[in-house]
């Protein structure tokens, strides 16, 4: 009875501690969900009824037609029997339940009932507030790209996601070189590249074709930065890229073979434009952050967990040639925990954040949590972001966090390590404080 009371008197305590969510994809045009589809077929949830047998793999587009949305749901629900075991499901049946009363099973016969409530709650210019209300969520961070009016603003934050440099796609080696290029023929940022691009080019007037075009093409992606709208940019680090430092002539040389790039050549692409981008950004003195994700390269729809262990002191050694940069990694490979920890540990300027993608799952939150409260300090570490598209996910994500740090600070408390006042200091640190001192969050305690 004992050891239920404080897990309890944690909870209670945890439940009162707000949060800032410091990297989502949540949309300022409609933050929350539209239907049942922005619910049940999150990216998230569609890779899990793909293990199950569903047929369908790519995410449904941004703005799908009403036939598509239909189809698609009829399809996943025979399959949602088989994923109930999952850590995904669970986050489903809390907003199921918690948000919208739902305790049904969804069946063919009753979805559009379901379907009609969401979409009800929908046309209630309060409802996402009531939502992260509830999640005590205070502010979160979301793309530039979804600012749109700027109607949401005291509710969100904005990143920069625009090109990514040193993010691999299946199959196309000159991709760097794509990015930056796409972004020097858009006159402001502009939405990134799909995780997955496929054979989906355009064909830009403005080709990089030589050096000068390469330095051309970042001096105006850096000009074209909004930095007083920004708080980080976000990009991602793939392990398959071996990091080096190019001189010139590699880079000379590698770009007369473009159109037919070898892997080699891709990775000095990359390595020439974070390091020539990353020089720039510092020069400026601007106090951003700059975000990467590490530890999920593509597949043909979308991602799997994947990290080499040199990458891990390839990144060392470009974040110590950067000292003036703020560096901030959201990692997708549990085993790899450890040893990010040893180098946030070690580089003033490295911090880790939450729990991304393949490691959002409960029983790997929570080795996640143990790990770096036992290794990193309170204000190298944030301790949550939900990167949610719909505040539905973010309240679920916010839910499934608590519970597991919950458990994780039980077993501190447990053994002596910390008090239950220590155990609640801590937790306000990671969630609230450090997201304000680290990545400029500014909480809006009147939402």
């Amino acid at each position: 009875m004992k050891d239920k009371k404080v897990k309890q008197k944690i909870s209670e305590g945890l439940e009162e501690i707000p949060l800032l969510d410091v990297h989502t994809h949540l949309d300022a045009a409609h933050l929350s969900a539209r239907g049942l589809h922005d619910i049940l077929l999150y990216h998230m949830v569609v890779s899990d009824l793909v293990s199950a047998g569903c047929p369908s793999r790519a995410r449904l587009p941004e703005n799908p037609y009403e036939p598509e949305i239909v189809r698609r749901i009829e399809e996943a629900i025979p399959y949602l029997e088989k994923i109930q075991n999952t850590g995904m499901y669970w986050g489903l049946k809390i907003i199921l339940q918690d948000l919208y009363g739902w305790n049904e099973a969804i069946t063919l016969t009753n979805w559009r009932r379901l379907d009609a409530i969401i979409r009800e709650k929908s046309f209630d210019p309060y409802w996402h507030r009531m939502v992260l209300e509830a999640a005590k969520i205070r502010r979160s961070c979301t793309e530039l790209w979804r600012k749109r009016d700027g109607s949401q603003d005291d509710l969100l934050q904005y990143s920069l996601e625009w090109a990514f440099f040193t993010r691999t796609q299946w199959g196309v080696n000159d991709i760097p070189l794509y990015e930056l290029e796409l972004a020097w023929n858009q006159p402001e940022p502009s939405q990134p590249l799909p995780v997955t691009l496929g054979n989906q080019r355009v064909n830009n007037s403005k080709r990089i074709q030589s050096l000068e075009n390469v330095h051309s093409a970042l001096d105006h992606y850096l000009e074209r930065i909004p930095f007083n709208n920004i708080i980080s940019t976000a990009q991602h680090f793939s392990t398959d890229i071996n990091y080096l430092v190019p001189s010139k002539p590699m880079m000379v040389s590698a770009l007369t073979r473009r159109s037919h790039a070898s892997t080699r050549d891709r990775d000095i692409y990359a390595s020439y434009l974070l390091d020539g981008f990353l020089s720039r950004l510092e020069g400026t003195g601007q106090k951003i952050v700059y975000q990467f994700s590490i530890g999920a390269e593509p597949l043909p729809y979308e991602t799997g967990s994947k990290l080499r262990q040199d990458t891990i002191f390839e990144l060392a050694t470009i974040i110590d040639r950067h000292p003036k940069l703020q560096f901030q990694a959201f990692l997708s490979s549990e085993h790899a925990n450890q040893a990010m920890c040893t180098l946030a540990r070690e580089l003033p300027n490295l911090s880790l954040a939450g729990y991304w993608w393949h490691n959002f799952f409960p029983g790997s939150i929570r080795k996640v949590i143990d790990q770096r409260l036992d290794m990193l300090s309170v204000n190298k570490q944030v301790g949550f972001f939900s990167d949610a598209y719909t505040v539905e996910w973010s309240y679920a994500k916010a839910c499934l966090v608590r519970n597991q740090l919950a458990d994780v600070l039980e077993e501190k408390i447990k053994q002596g390590q910390y008090s239950l006042n220590d155990g609640l200091k801590i937790a306000r640190a990671v969630l609230y404080d450090t997201p304000i001192s680290l990545n400029g969050m500014v909480p809006n305690e009147n939402s």
